[in-house]
Formats: C-alpha cells, structure tokens, sequence
C-alpha cells in the first residue's frame, strides 16, 4: 500500500507540474521565453524555450512511466472480495425452488373481451 501511494504522490506532482510548465508556454512565441529578451542574461530566449520543451517531454514521458508502473504497485484486497462471493454462492447454493406455483386462470386479466357496450 505505501508503494501505491508513493506512485500516487508521484503522478500528482508530476500532473501540477506539467500544467505549470504548459501555461508558462506560449503558442506564438511568447510565454517566458519572451521575458527573457535583453541580451544580458544567462539563458537566453532560446534556451528558455529550450528548456521548457525538453522539460514537457520528461514530464510527460515521467507521467506516462509512472502511469505504467501503478499498475503493478495496485494494493489487490481479495480476500474482502472473495469473503462476498462466497457468501453469495453460498447463499445461491442453499435457495430452495419454488414448488407450488400455479399460473392463472387463461380467463383473467389480459382476456380478449370487449369491453362493456361495445359488441
């Protein structure tokens, strides 16, 4: 169970900070990179965008991984499971048939009379 939930943390973190890495970026060029556009910084505009884009692929490549890897970390409580089916199949196995049943009367309800005035 703890190994699922570490999984879990992990996904999580992993989902907040590709969406903060998405909306930092632009679609037309702007975004952080157009922040950093004087000529005296250390990153420049083109690797900032860089940077953003290597880190969306590992973000996502990191989400897709642990993903994958939950699927083996799943606590499997079978036997809360297994203690219902049982109860049921026993239940099912002790049922006793229906032994006076007697279909109604063909002349009932559902009869092909017409109704009263009308002939």
């Amino acid at each position: 169970m703890g190994a699922y939930i570490f999984i879990a943390v992990l996904i999580i973190i992993t989902c907040v900070l590709l969406t903060l890495i998405v909306l930092v970026q632009s679609s037309k060029g702007g975004g952080l990179a157009s922040n950093f556009s004087g000529s005296n910084q250390f990153m420049g505009v083109r690797k900032t965008a860089d940077f953003l884009e290597k880190s969306t692929w590992t973000l996502a490549v990191a989400l897709l991984v642990f993903s994958l890897f939950s699927i083996f970390v799943i606590p499997r409580g079978g036997t809360e499971v297994d203690t219902v089916n049982s109860e049921l199949q026993e239940k099912y196995d002790n049922m006793q048939p229906i032994q006076d049943f007697t279909p109604p009367p063909t002349g009932a309800a559902g009869s092909e009379t017409s109704p009263e005035g009308e002939e």
